[in-house]
């Protein structure tokens, strides 16, 4: 429901940038996609714990959004790029006074790339199940704490490693979620990121820091 507040912001430093020697950016990434916990809006660590919970508890991994958001089309943005996205809009004179749609510069469905996901955490696959994961996975702190004495895991406390909210958010836009993000590449940034190979390039940094497990 409006007022954006982005929107507001974005009008307010137009404004008082009038007239002045400084200028602004603004960027609007896709999903955001990292490693970095206690982040309400992570999508990739909602997904790993949700696979590695599933594995633990021997159930397979089920898509568990609306069954329109499988087939649509979505976007995201890997964490690395829009940091160099930040530093190109903060430096590069051409972006200076402009809004950008920041993205890898692909697209996928999740009927696709979840069965890739499931390959990667050693998990079958079923038919999707649309539940809320903020309901289905509320219980699951006692799960989340035997994987981590199981596997030696960095102890990290369940409420911070994962947003089930924003899961449940992604997961249910049953419509093609698509940010046009020419504009940046016309002005001069050029980078792209294959999502395929974002996740379990991401995956990879999650067991390496000690999040996941191991394979």
């Amino acid at each position: 429901m409006p007022p954006e507040f982005n929107v507001e912001q974005q009008t307010f430093i137009e404004q008082a940038q009038q007239g002045k020697d400084w200028s602004w950016s603004a960027l609007r990434p896709s999903v955001v996609c990292g490693v970095a916990l206690g982040i309400p809006m992570n999508l990739t660590m909602v997904i790993a714990v949700y696979a590695t919970i599933s594995k633990h508890l021997g159930v397979p991994l089920r898509f568990p959004g609306k069954p329109g958001a499988y087939h649509s089309l979505i976007e995201m943005t890997d964490a690395g790029l829009l940091a160099e996205a930040m530093v190109w809009a903060a430096t590069d004179p051409a972006a200076a006074n402009q809004a950008y749609n920041i993205n890898n510069g692909d697209l996928f469905r999740w009927e696709e790339m979840w069965p890739k996901i499931a390959d990667y955490f050693d998990l079958p696959i079923a038919p999707g199940l649309p539940v809320s994961l903020t309901a289905v996975m509320a219980d699951k702190e006692s799960a989340w704490q035997e994987i981590v004495v199981k596997h030696d895991l960095t102890p990290t406390p369940y409420q911070d490693v994962s947003s089930w909210a924003f899961g449940d958010a992604v997961f249910s836009w049953d419509y093609d979620l698509i940010a046009d993000g020419s504009k940046a590449r016309h002005h001069g940034f050029h980078r792209y990121v294959d999502t395929t190979e974002m996740f379990p390039r991401i995956f990879d940094k999650m067991r390496a820091r000690k999040i996941i497990p191991p394979r």
